[in-house]
């Protein structure tokens, strides 16, 4: 869970509080301070704390059954704070829940005072004044003062139109649709602006960028035209499906230093037959032929990839295929993913369901396999010197940041020995305990 809040000018007077509970993965974080801007010019105040707060607002994840008990819980620990039991503050409930389930949500959520769905989110400040009553000028926030993130997700597009059988998005945040460049431009900018030395460029599908905008513009231009922009910044892509990995890509990559050689490709699984009742396309011999193409243009390149264990129909031979191919491919990083059944996807009623404990054995056994190769691979970093974005510090004082073959939140840290947070300092990987890498400034 986290708590979002947004770099709101500071002034005077009293305006409700409002608190954005954070809930799932980096495309809600930006969700939330979009909204945590709109209620701030609207002149309500942010803040950090759900108990202090007159609205509390859960933006929510649905996208499988237990991100969605996830988010229940963080509503249901907003239904027990005192001032929400005792009727003083209210609970808006928005995000994927309200639009995967819509108008039965509201009937079985009485905690909730009222629902944004993802598309309505642009309705926020209307919804909060409904309940909060309306705020006039510029309020203080909790983080006025405070330092921005020396990295920032920025979302280029929303929905998805692939429609793979296991998938809720396109039920919860409907077809492809990218966003113009001058609003992905303005959002770097203000981010930058704000203190974000890294730029995290995020979507369902980011390879599918432009191809539903006028003037013949793609994901390569994109990268390119930000890194001209944005020359002291680093820019990274994450969320490529295979097909959206295209030489014009790589060549930006290798070509502009500020563009992190680094491709977040899922995968899914290797298995043609499984595949195709994923609604995907690709097989083992294929990625593999993929992956070597990427390396022969881009030979310093970053992969990670996500991977579904115990899908529908995967027999012991494909769930060994798959262990195989780990093994023998050159990842970085491997997410794995126990198959969970979603109502109102097309694999729910695929026959020959595996088990629960037969999903999580196999997810074990794949994460295990992953973690020996992808191990040794951060290993092979000792020597090896390479610039490193300094992010903060732990509490003993200890200094760390990421390096450009580490995205944010998923892939480690490298603990480092001297700078300061949002400086990039030249550092050389002295040890790996598994994902995490120290460091040694130059």
């Amino acid at each position: 869970m986290e708590f979002t809040a947004s770099g709101a000018p500071a002034a005077t007077g009293c305006a409700p509080r409002i608190c954005l509970v954070t809930m799932g993965c980096a495309k809600n974080e930006v969700d939330s301070a979009a909204m945590a801007r709109r209620l701030a010019a609207a002149g309500y105040r942010i803040v950090e704390a759900p108990d202090g707060a007159d609205v509390i607002v859960v933006n929510t994840c649905s996208f499988i059954q237990a991100a969605t008990e996830e988010s229940l819980e963080a509503i249901f620990e907003a239904a027990s704070l005192p001032r929400v039991a005792a009727g003083d503050a209210s609970i808006v409930v928005a995000g994927c829940m309200p639009a995967r389930y819509g108008d039965d949500l509201a009937d079985e959520l009485v905690e909730a005072r009222a629902f944004v769905p993802c598309s309505k989110e642009d309705d926020i400040v209307e919804v909060v004044a409904s309940l909060a009553g309306p705020a006039s000028g510029d309020a203080p926030s909790d983080a006025a003062d405070a330092a921005g993130p020396v990295f920032s997700y920025v979302k280029i597009s929303d929905g998805c139109d692939r429609f793979c059988s296991y998938c809720t998005i396109p039920l919860i945040r409907g077809r492809y649709r990218s966003f113009g460049y001058e609003d992905i431009r303005a959002d770097a900018a203000r981010a930058v602006e704000e203190g974000a030395r890294e730029i995290v460029l995020i979507a369902q599908d980011t390879g599918r960028w432009g191809q539903d905008l006028p003037g013949n513009r793609d994901l390569a231009w994109l990268v390119d035209q930000l890194a001209v922009e944005l020359p002291d910044t680093w820019l990274r892509v994450m969320y490529v499906q295979p097909e959206g990995v295209t030489d014009a890509l790589l060549a930006v990559m290798a070509q502009r230093e500020n563009v992190c050689s680094y491709l977040d490709i899922p995968l899914q699984h290797v298995s043609a037959r499984l595949l195709r009742a994923m609604n995907r396309a690709g097989s083992a011999e294929k990625f593999a032929a993929l992956i070597d193409h990427i390396r022969a243009l881009v030979p310093d390149v970053t992969l990670r990839t996500t991977l579904i264990a115990g899908f529908p129909g995967e027999t012991e031979d494909d769930f060994e295929a798959l262990c195989d191919f780990v093994a023998e491919a050159p990842f970085d990083y491997v997410g794995v993913f126990p198959y969970s059944r979603e109502e109102g996807t097309k694999a729910f009623d695929l026959p020959d369901q595996l088990d629960e404990d037969e999903k999580l054995e196999r997810a074990q056994v794949l994460r295990d396999v992953a973690d020996t190769v992808c191990g040794a691979r951060v290993a092979a970093r000792i020597g090896r010197a390479m610039p490193v974005l300094v992010e903060g510090a732990e509490e003993d004082g200890q200094l760390y940041g990421r390096a450009q073959c580490q995205a944010p939140e998923v892939d480690g840290v490298t603990y480092v020995d001297g700078g300061n947070p949002g400086e990039v300092v030249q550092t050389v990987i002295a040890d790996t305990l598994l994902y995490e890498m120290e460091g040694e400034c130059r």
